[in-house]
């Protein structure tokens, strides 16, 4: 055996060392991508079942939506039946209860106007008659 020989059995013999220290981080490399492999597929397996759930509680909350849009449609509706309601009260009842209202305020006004001055008249004769002096009475007092 040569020297050179000697020098390729110690150097296969580290390489043989070194690669035996090097196997146990790869096997324990390899297991950890399984694991990984594994999470990832529970993870979808998960996942599914939560994005079903999540779709169908949008198509439920799409049909809520769908009401209540149908609600406020129905009460935008019911709030113009109501103003044209109010419109036709205006023009139909509202004039002429306007116009009946402002004539008995003027004959409200026009009879209190006529009865102050009847009764002004009346108490202003009583009251001419009573301060005027007629010459019998001066007469009288003398």
């Amino acid at each position: 055996m040569s020297i050179g020989d000697i020098a390729g059995l110690i150097a296969a013999i580290a390489f043989a060392v070194l690669a035996g220290f090097l196997i146990y981080p790869l096997i324990r490399l390899g297991k950890l991508f399984d694991q990984l492999a594994q999470t990832v597929k529970d993870s979808g397996d998960h996942a599914i079942p939560a994005l079903d759930e999540g779709v169908t509680t949008v198509r439920q909350v799409n049909k809520s939506l769908e009401d209540v849009n149908k609600i406020s449609s129905a009460a935008s509706t019911t709030v113009g039946n109501i103003g044209a309601l109010t419109d036709l009260y205006g023009s139909f009842l509202g004039k002429p209860v306007i116009k009946l209202a402002s004539s008995f305020y003027a004959l409200k006004s026009t009879a209190q106007s006529f009865m102050h001055q009847h009764g002004a008249a009346a108490a202003g004769g009583a009251a001419a008659k009573a301060k005027v002096p007629t010459a019998k009475a001066k007469a009288g007092k003398e």
